[in-house]
């Protein structure tokens, strides 16, 4: 029997429980956990394997030597969670979190996948960061910049005040102060950054750790300065992962491989998993373990959704949500569905536009709930420097007792942009993540989730006691979370003739109103004129005749 069917089988009281003994599995609450990572450790690592039930492997075929653990060849998610001292850091990066409050970067790769463990929230594509200066030091506004550039290759980023969005601080308190969005399809450049900044030259392993980067469906960077620390946290993909881990001397090292369970009192809002968890140099084997955790984020089963542009484009294309369902997640509670769509600067929603009850009922959305600003209607794309704006849209799903499915459209409007060659520049719209919002019973509190992502840019929209039910993305076969727009410009192989034959035409327009304006001033008055006194013939009126005398 696997270690699941065992620990199915198995009924005994939680940790802390006075009939517990000392063969029961070790649990965890969230107390406990915080304790578990406040160790005095320098650079503490946390690896979770996450698999289905059936794909569980027997405690026995794990071998635990000192700092390493192996075992065979196991399908599941996994992801990787580094805690790091300021003090690790390149020094570049350090002095940017000294003069920083919170620093928050998620990237998340274009390619929609499935997900088993508890990492349910959904971003749209590309790089995402979220910042707060000191309050203490005036910024230097083009270190952060510099330092994204330098990590990440070439990002189209100036200085803070340039290129970042500011967010409302008057909405919710856990917020940050600053946006910014950039397109990024992979993390080559930010591993060989790794490789060169942060890998020592003899630590092979580290280099390894780096490349393994690529392969990641996310990747998170956390910073603030209560914690003082940071936090790097990767995902991979579920699939056959290899089941080999070795830690550091220096280090402390947890792992866990787990699956999902229900353990006794479980609440509505809450995730329990169970499985085995050992730490690397302390623990002799491993020990089983089953606890649960609330969690804000959750996948709306049988729920999906497509997007897509409708054709022809042109300068003012729409983009159109199609779902699979109409039905909330949550029977009896309040459930609104949004969209939230983060639009580089090619590309804008105008506000005003949305601000129409009725054009927004006849495309099946409900209101304008959140919009960046500021948000120029006027500029080209050549022009700006801001590196866009992000959109949160309540959508109207229709309102029937039967399940059906729907469609929204959401009207954008593209920039001018530069010149390029055969009159066409391609462009990539990012797909917008769909969930429902819903608010969860009074008194229900949301502390610290030891899985749960924040700071995705929609969260500090809403209140603390929402959950957010993510639809899963569904692209055609061979396509990735990117939309692809052509977008007509100036051809620059015609722009020489159509800049001659512009200037042309102006000067012919200019020397027409010269000539009819000298020939007004100093022309030669027409006889026919009445206007400079010549003659008139006196009028007869037409209703009288010259009198005749009849002899």
């Amino acid at each position: 029997m696997s270690y699941l069917g065992a620990w199915a089988a198995f009924d005994s009281p939680m940790e802390g429980h006075p009939h517990t003994n000392d063969n029961s599995p070790r649990t965890f609450d969230i107390s406990d956990l915080r304790r578990h990572q406040l160790m005095p450790h320098k650079m503490r690592q946390r690896i979770t394997f996450f698999h289905k039930y059936e794909h569980g492997i027997e405690p026995t075929s794990l071998k635990l030597a000192g700092r390493s653990l192996s075992g065979p060849n196991i399908i599941a998610e996994r992801e990787d969670r580094i805690t790091l001292a300021l003090e690790e850091l390149p020094t570049e990066l350090q002095q940017l979190l000294r003069d920083s409050q919170e620093l928050y970067i998620r990237w998340q790769k274009p390619v929609a996948y499935e997900t088993v463990g508890p990492w349910k929230s959904k971003i749209p594509p590309g790089l995402h960061v979220f910042y707060t200066p000191s309050h203490h030091k005036r910024p230097d506004e083009e270190h952060i910049c510099r330092l994204f550039r330098t990590a990440f290759g070439s990002v189209d980023c100036s200085s803070l005040s340039e290129s970042f969005t500011r967010l409302p601080s008057d909405r919710f308190s856990h917020s940050t102060a600053y946006q910014y969005y950039q397109i990024l399809n992979d993390l080559s450049h930010f591993a060989s950054y790794m490789e060169q900044y942060v890998c020592a030259s003899s630590d092979s392993e580290c280099k390894t750790r780096a490349q393994r980067i690529l392969s990641a469906n996310s990747l998170d960077f956390s910073y603030d300065m209560i914690s003082h620390s940071v936090k790097v946290t990767a995902l991979w993909p579920h699939q056959k992962q290899p089941l080999t881990i070795e830690s550091h001397p220096n280090h402390r090292a947890e792992v866990g491989i787990m699956t999902s369970d229900y353990p006794p009192h479980l609440e509505a809002h809450e995730q329990g998993v169970t499985g085995l968890l050992t730490v690397l140099g302390e623990d002799s084997k491993p020990a089983p373990t089953l606890f649960s955790f609330p969690s804000r984020h959750k996948t709306a089963t049988g729920s999906s959704f497509s997007s897509n542009f409708l054709r022809p484009s042109g300068l003012h294309p729409t983009m159109q949500l199609q779902m699979s369902s109409n039905k909330p997640p949550m029977e009896g509670a309040s459930c609104s569905m949004h969209t939230y769509l983060t639009l580089p600067r090619v590309i804008f929603a105008d506000k005003y536009q949305l601000q129409d009850d009725l054009f927004l009922s006849s495309k099946n959305l409900s209101s304008l709930r959140y919009i960046s600003k500021p948000v120029d209607l006027e500029a080209p794309d050549y022009a700006m420097k801001l590196w866009g704006s992000s959109v949160l849209l309540e959508l109207q799903p229709p309102e029937s007792e039967e399940e059906e499915q729907w469609t929204a459209e959401i009207p954008l409007h593209l920039r001018y942009l530069s010149p390029a060659e055969h009159a066409y520049k391609k462009i990539n719209v990012p797909w917008p993540t769909v969930f429902w919002a819903c608010r969860a019973d009074d008194g229900t509190k949301f502390p610290n989730s030891p899985f749960d992502r924040v700071n995705l840019g929609y969260d500090g929209l809403f209140g603390p006691r929402t959950i957010f039910w993510h639809v899963e993305p569904k692209p055609a076969a061979g396509e990735n979370l990117y939309h692809k727009l052509q977008v007509p410009v100036l051809d620059l192989a015609q722009s020489p003739l159509i800049g001659g034959g512009t200037t042309a035409v102006v000067l012919l327009g200019f020397l027409f109103v010269v000539w009819k304006l000298l020939t007004a001033s100093f022309g030669t008055p027409s006889t026919t004129n009445t206007a400079y006194g010549s003659p008139r013939t006196p009028r007869r009126s037409p209703g009288r005749r010259k009198s005749t005398k009849y002899m």
